[in-house]
């Protein structure tokens, strides 16, 4: 069976997501992307995984500075995500910086990663990265991806 490419994401985005920027450095530059396909992979050591696609540029600098920080955004920096997907916005993204890492202001959380591995995985590499640093805010709520749009989570029903 040959699995059709639109099909095969849009059965995937049937799977929400949180949104996050990767950063990294490179002769002083920041350089950001937005990115949904983040995990964990491990909790001792504390490793987390990103996937990025051979055509992004992302991919030609995390070889060669073998760091990446994670922004995880909330639900309003929706207009965030878009400048670093290629839609630049008119006011552009402020940054903070700890041990040595860029990341997204007001953002919900956020972790320095140094690369520690990479596999190719067909149009992809997957950069496994050991936290070194993290921090998150007690309250406060993601921005979600699912079926192709930005979404909030909607906790009235949650028990208290």
């Amino acid at each position: 069976m040959v699995i059709d490419k639109r099909e095969f994401r849009n059965t995937l985005g049937r799977f929400a997501t949180g949104i996050t920027i990767v950063t990294t450095v490179e002769e002083d530059k920041v350089h950001g992307m937005t990115a949904n396909a983040f995990l964990s992979v491990s909790l001792d050591p504390p490793l987390v995984l990103v996937s990025i696609d051979h055509k992004a540029k992302m991919h030609q600098l995390l070889p060669k500075t073998h760091m990446y920080g994670i922004s995880i955004l909330r639900e309003d920096q929706e207009a965030v995500s878009q400048h670093f997907a290629g839609r630049p916005q008119e006011n552009a993204p402020q940054f903070f910086w700890k041990e040595n890492f860029p990341f997204i202001k007001n953002s919900i959380a956020q972790l320095a990663c140094e690369i520690v591995d990479e596999h190719p995985a067909g149009d992809h590499t997957l950069y496994i990265g050991q936290v070194k640093w993290l921090s998150y805010e007690e309250e406060g709520n993601p921005l979600l991806f699912y079926a192709g749009k930005y979404r909030k989570l909607d906790l009235k029903g949650e028990a208290e």
